[in-house]
């Protein structure tokens, strides 16, 4: 059996717990500057209609009293590792899909820590108990339905479907519950007269896969409880990166420089805290008008300098201002390609005449003072003016 366990309003739920009096109010993480994005949002504030991704003017607008507050990408990282350390107590076999949700195949575990559903409880009192956090799990036979579940029962809910229960669980589910289906394709299959997951079940493939062609095969699988995707172990990040939404948009090179300089080094320094090499880098760029843009580069050799990942950045910034040289409202720079650190790799000869040992050595020791005295302790020259900036305006 499949476990799907999701944390319940991952960020907001940490802010309530290290804040008390946040506790029953409706938390609201980013976006408290208006410009900004939101991040996430407490279940009291999603009473309001507040959710991730919205724009922080629209959730100011529809809770004026809701509590701001600025997120710490950092220590929900912290949190999610040590909620990951609980699952794989219970099972190796564990499929991360991002720091607050996972995939766990028990079958190989039962008879040491008991049925599906025992494990399921235990995980969630676990992490109750050692995290004060709230968690929904949903159990099933397939990945797709054990997700559902968890979503049905949120929060902090715990839904099982047994194996000879799968269609009686889909049927009456609306489509938009299958994996696949957004906004666009539900109002396409609406139209098409499909409405519940039954809809889809008991029309033949041929005729779904006519009107929708391999999509329609795929909705038709998923309808009658076939999804032969097993949980695979990821034992790799697929990518580390930071992102900013300015309060105004920039359009001096400058002030964009500085961003990217301190981006490329917080990501930097997430990476060599994995003790992952990256062999991508790639730039976001979003315009005033909200078209977003990126460009990637590919490196002859990973690598986690903060410097060579920094010259990188700044090449692609120059391309991308070229080309797109009206005011920018966010940048980020995220790192792709990741391996592991110590895997073998081709070392260069002239390392000490280049200056990479030099840069390894600063890198190793702002990323102690970093570790002691905080993120903003210790920066190059060049984030200066974006550090500055953002501690005026306490916008980080």
């Amino acid at each position: 059996m499949i476990l799907h366990v999701d944390m319940d309003a991952f960020y907001a739920s940490i802010e309530q717990r290290d804040r008390p009096e946040l506790r029953g109010r409706p938390v609201v993480v980013g976006g408290s500057e208006g410009r900004g994005v939101v991040t996430a949002a407490s279940y009291e504030a999603r009473e309001y209609g507040i959710h991730s991704a919205m724009p922080g003017s629209r959730a100011i607008k529809l809770c004026p009293h809701a509590d701001f507050v600025r997120g710490r990408l950092d220590h929900y990282a912290s949190v999610g590792r040590a909620v990951r350390e609980i699952f794989h107590r219970f099972t190796p076999v564990v499929q991360p899909l991002s720091l607050d949700e996972a995939f766990l195949d028990v079958s190989g575990t039962i008879r040491l820590h008991g049925s599906p559903r025992e494990i399921g409880n235990n995980i969630r009192e676990t992490i109750r108990r050692e995290l004060d956090l709230p968690a929904s799990v949903g159990i099933a036979p397939l990945k797709f339905v054990a997700k559902i579940a968890s979503d049905i029962g949120k929060p902090n809910g715990f839904v099982e479907v047994p194996a000879d229960g799968v269609r009686e669980f889909l049927d009456p589910l609306p489509v938009s519950r299958l994996w696949g289906v957004g906004k666009v394709g539900q109002t396409k299959l609406q139209r098409l007269g499909y409405r519940t997951i039954a809809d889809l079940r008991v029309k033949e493939v041929e005729a779904l896969k006519s009107q929708l062609g391999r999509w329609g095969e795929h909705l038709w699988n998923l309808a009658n409880g076939i999804d032969r995707r097993r949980v695979v172990v990821d034992h790799l990040a697929r990518g580390i990166g930071h992102e900013r939404t300015f309060s105004e948009d920039l359009s001096d090179i400058e002030s964009l420089n500085a961003v990217v300089s301190y981006l490329s080094e917080q990501t930097a320094r997430r990476l060599r805290r994995a003790r992952r090499l990256a062999s991508t880098i790639t730039l976001k760029y979003r315009r005033e008008d909200f078209q977003t843009f990126s460009r990637a580069r590919k490196l002859s050799a990973p690598t986690d300098s903060t410097l060579e990942i920094l010259q990188v950045a700044e090449e692609l910034l120059l391309e991308m201002r070229s080309r797109e040289p009206r005011s920018v409202r966010l940048l980020g720079i995220s790192l792709g390609g990741l391996t592991d650190a110590d895997a073998p790799k081709q070392l260069n000869l002239f390392g000490e005449e280049t200056g990479e040992n030099a840069s390894s050595k600063v890198d190793t020791l702002s990323d102690q003072i970093a570790s002691k005295l905080g993120k903003h302790s210790v920066y190059r020259a060049s984030s200066h003016q974006w550090v500055d900036r953002k501690k005026d305006k306490r916008q980080f």
